[in-house]
């Protein structure tokens, strides 16, 4: 769907700490029921909720392009991690907006983001901006009153990054990451 020369995007950030089997099915998701060009990928320096996280920021970013850089429609991007600091969603999508060759209309995230979303910086001008797609979780009610624009990604899959972490288990890991996804857990 290209807009006066702009292509459509939505983007899709998140740690991807490691991504997994559930990051993989959104996308694939997203990219058959959006009307989109092109998905961006953006894994974050570090999420602004968290202190830190598992992996380097470059192993990551390595893992996503594993991943995803190729299918078709998806673009992996280093924005957050060439920062070298937390970066707030709207300056990313303010960055992409910024960028005359694309036209951020989507921001996918996950149920489990809902609670928090208001607090999220510029809250009020994301809203005002871009379409929700919101993934669902399994145990993660749909409180949706706040967005002004939203669509639902139906998946449940039982999978997370943190359980991933937490608890070692690498079943829903893709086969092309796995050995680098262990090294990391066990180190």
């Amino acid at each position: 769907m290209v807009n006066s020369g702009r292509l459509t995007v939505a983007i899709f950030g998140g740690s991807f700490d490691p991504p997994h089997r559930g990051h993989q099915q959104i996308v694939t998701e997203a990219l058959r029921h959006l009307d989109i060009d092109r998905l961006i990928v953006l894994p974050a320096y570090l999420n602004p909720f968290k202190d830190g996280s598992l992996a380097e920021a470059s192993q990551r970013l390595e893992w996503c392009k594993a991943l995803f850089a190729d299918i078709p429609n998806v673009i992996v991007s280093d924005y957050e991690i060439r920062q070298g600091h937390s970066v707030k969603t709207a300056q990313s999508v303010r960055h992409f907006q910024n960028q005359k060759m694309y036209d951020v209309k989507y921001l996918v995230i996950g149920a489990d983001n809902l609670s928090t979303l208001t607090q999220w910086y510029d809250f009020e001008w994301l809203n005002a901006q871009i379409t929700w797609v919101v993934v669902t979780r399994p145990g993660y009610e749909l409180q949706t009153d706040m967005l002004r624009s939203w669509t639902m990604l139906t998946l449940n899959v039982p999978v997370s990054s943190t359980a991933i972490r937490t608890e070692k288990k690498t079943d829903q890991i893709d086969s092309r990451i796995i050995g680098s996804v262990k090294n990391t857990l066990e180190g």
